[in-house]
Formats: structure tokens, C-alpha cells, sequence
């Protein structure tokens, strides 16, 4: 395998600019392989794709992320998202929190190696306490504890906005290792 040294160049454009004819949108470093992967659209289809893709997905995405009704949120750096520490954990028991100011209820927890803990969960639009014994979920596990009534919440669990309010909890499409790490 050949590798280019320092003081080589990579294929440039013809128009003897100096620019790499294969450097990516919007600059950055080039690929000189990106020419050999096959299927890859090629001039006007290329910039056909884009459109042809919004066209397809414009039914699979809620309206207010499509139209840009809900900006994302503020850049952060790389650095600050490795501080957040996301375990997949099983759910042991989960009771209603009537105590709750939103309907919500009591989890509890097994991440393996990190120990139990214990979560207030505001997922009772979608689940009943005895569904979510045995499934596996994510949670930020690194958090202060939290005070809600006379619970201590240790970890928060995870999970997709639907209509605004409800959740959908996250979890690995396949069981995973308790206490692993989502990267």
C-alpha cells in the first residue's frame, strides 16, 4: 500500500489553479479515492441528488424539523460532548410517581459494573410500568442528582420528542453489555 509523502501533490484540476479536482464541497482536506467508489453521482446528477433526496424523506420527517420551525440548538465542541456519559442500562423495576408534577414514573436501573440507579421518567404516554421491566435504555449517567419530591433522580433516561411532549424512550436496536458506553 503507497501512501503520499509531504512534498507530493495530489491531482489538480486542468485549469492549473492548484486546486485538488477531487477536494470535497466547501473545502477541507481532498480524497483521492473519492473518483474509484462506485456509485457515486458524477456532475448534474450530483447536484441532482440533494433535491431528489428532500423530495423522498419531505413525508418521514415532522413538519416543524423539515421547515426549520425548530432551529438546532447552539454548537458545542467535540470536547464538551465527550464530557456526557451515555451507558445502556436495563430497566429492573418502574412504579407511578404520583408525587410528580408531570405524570412520570420511579426507574430503577442495572447499569452492570456502574451499580443501580434510580431515574424519574416522564414516559407515561407511551408505556406502562410493567413494559418497561427488561428493556434495555440509554442514559446520561454523569448528572448531579437531581431532588424531585422525596425521589432522587441519579440518571436521565433518553429519548425522541414526539408531538412536542411525548417520549419515545432510545435504546440499542440490538442487547447490549450493560453499563456500555455510547460513543
Amino acid at each position: 500500500m503507497s501512501s503520499i509523502a509531504a512534498d507530493q501533490q495530489l491531482p489538480t484540476g486542468g485549469d492549473d489553479s492548484g486546486e485538488a479536482a477531487l477536494a470535497p464541497p466547501g473545502g477541507g482536506r481532498p480524497d483521492p479515492f473519492a473518483a474509484n467508489r462506485p456509485g457515486r453521482p458524477r456532475g448534474r446528477e450530483a447536484e441532482r441528488v440533494p433535491a431528489e433526496m428532500e423530495r423522498r424523506t419531505a413525508g418521514l420527517r415532522p413538519e416543524g424539523i423539515l421547515r426549520g420551525e425548530e432551529p438546532p440548538s447552539e454548537r458545542i465542541a467535540w470536547d464538551d460532548f465527550e464530557k456526557v456519559d451515555m451507558r445502556v442500562g436495563v430497566v429492573l423495576r418502574a412504579e407511578p410517581f404520583p408525587e410528580a408534577r408531570r405524570p412520570a414514573y420511579k426507574l430503577w436501573v442495572d447499569f452492570g459494573p456502574l451499580g443501580e440507579k434510580r431515574s424519574s421518567a416522564q414516559v407515561t404516554d407511551y408505556y406502562r410500568p410493567e413494559e418497561l421491566v427488561g428493556r434495555q435504555v440509554v442514559c446520561v449517567v454523569n448528572f448531579p442528582p437531581k431532588q424531585i419530591g422525596l425521589f432522587v433522580s441519579e440518571v436521565l433516561v433518553l429519548g425522541a420528542y414526539t408531538n412536542g411532549r411525548e417520549v419515545v424512550l432510545l435504546r440499542p436496536d440490538r442487547d447490549v453489555e450493560l453499563g456500555s458506553r455510547i460513543g
